[in-house]
């Protein structure tokens, strides 16, 4: 059996290292590889992190074709990363796209007892309704490829009130709205939109139990298959959320590579302030590893409305808080803290909450 190479020493990488201990043991992986090593961690997973030039330095090559290369890294970066391993010789390479690094973590999640996947529940009888705001801002890279977007996604130009051009008919500038915050509250301008607009209105369609509204990016979706969409409702579904990450040592550890400790502090003033018990849970989350990355869900209407109303407060606090304030930075970092506050409120809510979780799919 070839020894396993994991190239990637991010969240991607990691949890495939995990799943891949857990349901292949007699698989070796030897070691995670990088271009360049850059702010990654010497080590990961009690393996060590190398950078292709010096581990392919000197390898002959049947060494090189002695070991596997799986690609366990975001979709739109991998095409280079197959170009960079032909250029070091290496040949016996795959890729881990979202589908699949999707299907080993549902797998994993299912034998660890974590995160339930959606797909363990029992098929059901109907369909919700459902709609999801997709967001799309003028800072996104192109998409290489044409997407055909399903039904029930609904793409909305995020950041509208800052731009003067319109990137689709529904705009996060209509109504109550923050979308002049774009620059840090990233697609979360739109989630507020959907908030105020959509989530505090009151529907013709009937049973708001069975209504489902959710946030996507760009390039990000939430993955369900026919048979996924008939299990939300008969198994009474509070929220789907994606697959999370994990990050060594921990996410405040991840999350300090975009975030300063003053925002931390930022954080947890305006926690203590607002939401006192959840300050308490705090450091706790921030000391595990899984995150909810992208800030994307699909939830009931009554649900998400009830996230939002806990969420947006605090965001507003910890721009206040932030130094330098929020109004004098456009660097993202709301949307950074609110994926924290995200996995803070889901875990925290694990006992309350029917949640359930899927793989997301990354458009290249």
């Amino acid at each position: 059996m070839k020894k396993l190479v994991i190239y990637g020493a991010q969240g991607y990488a990691l949890g495939a290292y995990k799943a891949i201990k857990a349901l292949y043991p007699k698989r070796q992986v030897i070691c995670f590889l990088v271009t360049r090593m850059g702010m990654n961690a010497s080590r990961l997973g009690e393996i060590p992190v190398c950078e292709i030039a010096g581990f392919a330095g000197g390898m002959k090559r049947e060494e090189k074709d002695a070991n596997e290369v799986l690609i366990a890294t975001p979709d739109n970066v991998q095409s280079d990363i197959e170009e960079t391993l032909e250029n070091y010789g290496f040949k016996n390479y795959r890729r881990l796209d979202s589908e699949r690094w999707s299907q080993l973590m549902s797998m994993y999640f299912t034998k660890t007892g974590q995160f339930t996947p959606l797909s363990s529940l029992p098929v059901g009888f109907g369909k919700p309704f459902i709609r999801t705001y997709m967001a799309s801002s003028s800072s996104d890279r192109l998409l290489k490829n044409l997407i055909a977007v399903p039904d029930e996604i609904f793409p909305v130009h995020a950041g509208a009130s800052i731009d003067t051009f319109a990137l689709a008919e529904i705009r996060d500038n209509g109504g109550e709205n923050i979308s002049v915050k774009n620059k840090n509250y990233s697609e979360l301008t739109v989630l507020y939109w959907m908030w105020k607009n959509k989530l505090c209105v009151t529907g013709t369609e009937d049973g708001e139990a069975d209504q489902y509204f959710g946030l996507a990016q760009y390039r990000r979706v939430l993955m369900f298959s026919d048979d996924d969409m008939t299990r939300i409702v008969d198994n009474d579904v509070d929220a789907i959320l994606p697959y999370p990450m994990p990050y060594e040592p921990d996410i405040e550890a991840h999350h300090k590579r975009y975030l300063k400790d003053e925002d931390w502090d930022a954080v947890l003033r305006a926690l203590e302030e607002l939401q006192p018990a959840y300050a308490d849970d705090l450091p706790g989350v921030l000391a595990q590893q899984w995150l909810y990355n992208y800030n994307i869900i699909l939830a009931k209407k009554g649900v998400l409305r009830e996230y939002c109303e806990w969420l947006f407060p605090i965001l507003e606090r910890v721009e206040e808080y932030s130094v330098p304030k929020g109004v004098d930075r456009q660097d993202r970092y709301i949307g950074y803290v609110a994926e924290t506050l995200e996995t803070l409120y889901f875990i925290k809510n694990a006992d309350r909450l029917n949640v359930f979780h899927t793989g997301c799919k990354q458009y290249v």
